[in-house]
């Protein structure tokens, strides 16, 4: 058998034919930039999340970069954040020429641990960036205490957390703003390039909204130095689709990520941890082993591809080599990245196919196994 680590190629199958009917609905109103298809979207996101409105943009990444403008973040401030991460968390602080200052992580979570942040605050310091990883929240109650404190802007990354929950409450509308990924191995995926921006201050929401379009106020008439951070609209028509398929998916990544807690007993294997305040949408499910290597070529030679997300910590990475950080500086992110080991998890998955992964598991012992189960 074999289970690959992503298939996004069996839902576009099923919805072939209303993705197809979205493009040409599309092509034939020619509105290929924003236009209707992305504020339906953008509306319909906004009320799945309980948000007044949202922002479509053409990337995570430029959602980001917005967070940072809207919260008024200048060269030379500092931003305290995750190094286990995509660079992109850290992509919008570098934009404006402020100062990304890492943090380590909880080794459990994954995510910034809230006294490491609060250790890492100086007179400098104008905003935490916290990235709710793999789709587990952030604990956010801690962290919202953090910037009350301190007076800081509190900036969510969502991009791999769609329809995820705190206490209640949506990701990405607990802190001053939130960014989220329609990159096309999300849990929402577009085809192609896509974003959003949210909001709890509709001040902040406006200024987004100028921003990502040249910062235009009416034709030719310009308030700012602006962006063109606009999301297509062959993407807010394909996205429109999807999202009405989202929360079914969730629940199956759910379901599936739940076997998994329940069924894998491999001795050593530090599975996640499942946090009822604050239950994870499971973009990823991440597990710890000693000898990640060999456990990845056990998994690889019966059939089961993985993923290994992220292997460089950001500071160590030579983008940010200026800020002079050495092996050892955040240990538990350095031992993370080199046991950490993301396993098959998609809507798509058969049963045969979980069941699959977790014998896999079971089989392999510390003196190594091949035997296909």
């Amino acid at each position: 058998m074999k289970v690959p680590f992503l298939n996004f190629h069996q839902s576009h199958r099923a919805l072939k034919a209303e993705l197809l009917q979205a493009m040409e609905e599309t092509l034939d109103a020619g509105q290929f930039i924003l236009g209707d298809r992305v504020d339906r979207f953008e509306k319909a996101y906004a009320g799945m999340m309980g948000a007044d409105s949202a922002v479509g943009v053409n990337s995570g990444t430029s959602a980001l970069h917005l967070c940072l403008k809207c919260c008024g973040i200048e060269a030379g401030d500092e931003v305290i954040t995750t190094p286990f991460t995509f660079a992109a968390s850290s992509w919008g602080i570098a934009y404006e020429k402020a100062v990304p200052v890492f943090a380590d992580i909880d080794p459990v979570s994954f995510n910034l641990d809230p006294a490491a942040a609060e250790a890492a605050i100086t007179p400098a310091t104008r905003a935490i960036l916290v990235v709710h990883l793999f789709g587990q929240p952030a604990p956010m109650d801690d962290f919202v205490a953090l910037a009350r404190k301190y007076d800081l802007k509190l900036i969510e990354d969502c991009a791999q957390a769609h329809l995820a929950r705190y206490k209640g409450r949506s990701v990405g509308l607990l802190g001053d703003c939130g960014a989220f990924s329609f990159y096309p191995t999300k849990n929402l995926g577009g085809l192609g390039e896509a974003g959003l921006f949210v909001s709890r201050h509709e001040p902040m929401t406006h200024r987004a909204r100028s921003l990502r379009n040249h910062a235009m106020q009416e034709p030719y008439t310009y308030s700012e130095v602006g962006y063109n951070y606009r999301m297509e609209g062959f993407n807010g028509a394909l996205l429109g689709v999807k999202l009405k398929y989202l929360e079914d998916w969730t629940r199956r990544r759910q379901a599936i990520a739940q076997r998994y807690l329940q069924e894998i007993r491999l001795q050593g294997l530090q599975l996640p941890v499942f946090q009822p305040e604050a239950p994870s949408v499971w973009h990823q499910f991440s597990v710890r082993y000693p000898e990640k290597e060999r456990l990845v070529i056990h998994l690889k030679d019966n059939g089961i591809a993985t993923g290994s997300f992220y292997p460089i910590p950001l500071h160590l990475q030579p983008a940010f080599s200026s800020l002079g950080h050495d092996e050892g500086d955040f240990p538990q992110a350095e031992r993370v990245c080199n046991e950490v080991v993301n396993l098959p998890i998609y809507p798509e998955m058969s049963e045969e196919q979980v069941d699959y992964v977790i014998e896999n598991l079971n089989a392999f012992r510390n003196k190594g196994s091949n035997a296909k189960c």
